[in-house]
């Protein structure tokens, strides 16, 4: 049974350019005024399948600008893809770096306010609390303002959180490579124990051996491209290989003008 199927999946933003200054007079020569806007379009995620097959972990590798984190969000609910289906099989939680507590409120705070918008009630919240704060090693600094913490910190009572709502499917988003070696071994630990209870993983990291180690299956993302996806040798392999020959390539292609 499939956690995942993810099936021509395509996810485009506008492209917004910064307009060059130009006179008044400029303008009518060159009939700027009279033109009406070009629509421009990146395109993040462009037609790529994959499933998860349920109690599998799955590693997304692939250069700064492949579409790694829109991927992420598309699978968190937080994008729609433009083109495409996305089927997910139970509830997701998604930790990134990108995700945030509220700076000024104390860490106890910033977890009754991300418990319930994760979904847990009070209650609920307060039965985790406790276990929620060993987890995450912090001791008194539970109660300092989250403004005050490392980023290694900041992972680990976010990590602590996410894996305190026991979701269907766990979503991490570059996450792990913060911190210690200790916590991140821990925390791949716990992600161990939600395999065998039949959750599923899926692992943005820039790290290879991280996905060689611990996950099932592996996908590479190029240009918003699926380049491969399937066994972690095989697909870390070919990320290797392609690396060597990249050279001076620039990171993105460039946005292609589209018609909206």
């Amino acid at each position: 049974m499939n956690a995942i199927t993810a099936s021509n999946v395509s996810k485009q933003f506008r492209y917004v350019g910064i307009p060059k200054q130009t006179t008044f007079k400029e303008s009518i020569v060159r009939l700027q005024i009279f033109r009406r806007p070009e629509n421009r379009y990146v395109r993040a995620i462009d037609d790529v399948s994959f499933a998860v097959e349920q109690g599998t972990m799955l590693g997304v590798i692939g250069r700064n600008g492949s579409g790694k984190t829109t991927l992420m969000r598309l699978l968190a609910r937080v994008y729609r893809p433009n083109t495409g289906t996305i089927k997910i099989n139970g509830q997701t939680t998604l930790l990134s770096l990108g995700v945030g507590f509220h700076p000024d409120f104390t860490g106890r705070e910033n977890v009754k306010i991300s418990g319930l918008i994760l979904g847990l009630t009070p209650r609920e919240i307060q039965s985790k609390f406790a276990e929620i704060v060993e987890f995450s090693e912090l001791g008194e600094f539970i109660d300092a303002p989250v403004r005050t913490y490392s980023t290694g910190m900041y992972l680990r009572l976010a990590f602590s959180i996410a894996i305190s709502v026991d979701p269907d499917v766990l979503l991490l988003d570059e996450v792990l490579a913060v911190g210690d070696e200790a916590f991140a071994a821990k925390c791949f630990g716990r992600i161990q124990q939600f395999k065998r209870r039949g959750k599923t993983i899926v692992l943005v990291t820039h790290d290879a051996q991280t996905i060689l180690a611990w996950c099932d299956s592996a996908l590479w993302l190029e240009h918003g491209k699926a380049r491969m996806y399937g066994a972690p040798a095989s697909v870390v392999a070919g990320y290797h290989a392609a690396l060597a020959g990249y050279g001076d390539e620039p990171l993105l292609e460039a946005a292609t003008p589209e018609q909206a």
